[in-house]
């Protein structure tokens, strides 16, 4: 029998097909990195299944570019942009009001005078000193005063950048990040800084990157400090949002800004507000214990697959371009969380602890 001659109706229909192939590839990948992840070595190093899923996927789409179906690229796309947003906004039943105010003042404070500062010293050594562009340099300093791979993610998907620039910008938030867990506590131990269990968490919570990592850090200094840090950390990523909106509305004042998207601005999508409100649906205290913890599961997951994909939409010769600028960046952002970081919590605990 002939086969049916194709038509356009069949072209949907088509397109879906490859989405699948390529969404199932990383859905794949990312069920072995987050076993990867949960392995003892991966655990003490603080490197959770975001970070290991870039890494992972860098490497899996730099060794198979010439081998993987072309039609796989409509699935990963679509992994590191639509899902990506998704999951930003179900990151927001991680965090409740309640849970802030517990900390109070000081580390809400903290929280708003280091976002402000990094960003700031970011965007100037980045652009001026290094000769970043301006996409990369807030990548970067988005991911060290925030919340490290994830800010980078929200940025990503805002900017709409290429998706290497993503991918140095979070190599530098895990270098130092991952050096600065282990070297803070330290410190702090060997009796070179004399910080009680309040101070040390709200330093931790106030200047580490990436969540695991702070509790990965202050988890070696007591109960105590490990539930401030917490808090305070998560207090910087609930500021999430309200700094894409002013970032935003930073770049729509200066039209020439060179972004991906061409119009000279952030667009600050809907995940944005998605994301605010469910922080209010958790404060609420509305939802079981059970479907939150299930929900943040899938999410990880969902995050980790996004990082995958936009891992292997990187390729090598791209990060070798800005890499060294990117880690210099890194380096200086670095040095001012450690020294001004502290600087700021202790003059806010003698102010208003």
């Amino acid at each position: 029998m002939t086969p049916a001659p194709y038509t356009p109706s069949d072209a949907p229909a088509a397109h879906r097909c490859a989405t699948l192939k390529g969404v199932l590839l990383v859905t794949v990948l990312a069920l072995g990195i987050s076993q990867a992840a949960a392995l003892p070595l991966f655990v003490q190093l603080g490197l959770s299944p975001l970070i290991l899923g870039i890494v992972a996927g860098a490497f899996v789409g730099n060794v198979l570019k010439d081998r993987l179906p072309a039609c796989y690229a409509q699935g990963i796309h679509f992994c590191a942009r639509a899902l990506l947003r998704v999951a930003v906004a179900l990151f927001g039943l991680r965090i409740s009001l309640q849970e802030i105010a517990h900390v109070g003042w000081p580390g809400l404070v903290i929280s708003l005078l280091v976002i402000s500062s990094t960003l700031a010293i970011g965007l100037w050594c980045g652009m001026k000193l290094l000769g970043l562009d301006r996409e990369t340099a807030l990548l970067t300093a988005a991911g060290s005063a925030i919340c490290g791979a994830a800010a980078v993610l929200a940025f990503e998907s805002a900017l709409r950048s290429a998706p290497h620039k993503s991918a140095v910008a979070v190599g530098s938030v895990v270098l130092f990040g991952t050096a600065s867990m282990f070297f803070y506590p330290f410190l702090i131990q060997a009796g070179w800084l004399h910080l009680d269990a309040q101070t040390a968490g709200l330093w931790l919570g106030g200047t580490l990157h990436e969540v695991a990592q702070v509790v990965g850090a202050a988890s070696t200094l007591g109960p105590d400090a490990s539930h401030v840090a917490t808090i305070v950390k998560m207090t910087r990523v609930m500021l999430l949002v309200p700094v894409l909106l002013l970032v935003g509305l930073w770049i729509s004042r200066t039209p020439k800004s060179g972004l991906a998207s061409g119009k000279g601005r952030l667009t600050v999508p809907w995940f944005a507000f998605g994301f605010l409100a469910l922080v209010a649906v958790n404060s609420l205290e509305v939802l079981p214990l059970s479907l939150r913890e299930a929900v943040n599961g899938l999410d990880t997951f969902a995050l980790t697959m996004a990082m995958t994909a936009l891992g292997m939409e990187t390729r090598f010769e791209q990060i070798r371009h800005a890499g060294p600028r990117v880690l210099a960046m890194g380096a200086i952002l670095n040095v001012w969380l450690f020294g001004g970081g502290l600087a700021i919590t202790l003059a806010v605990q003698r102010l208003l602890g």
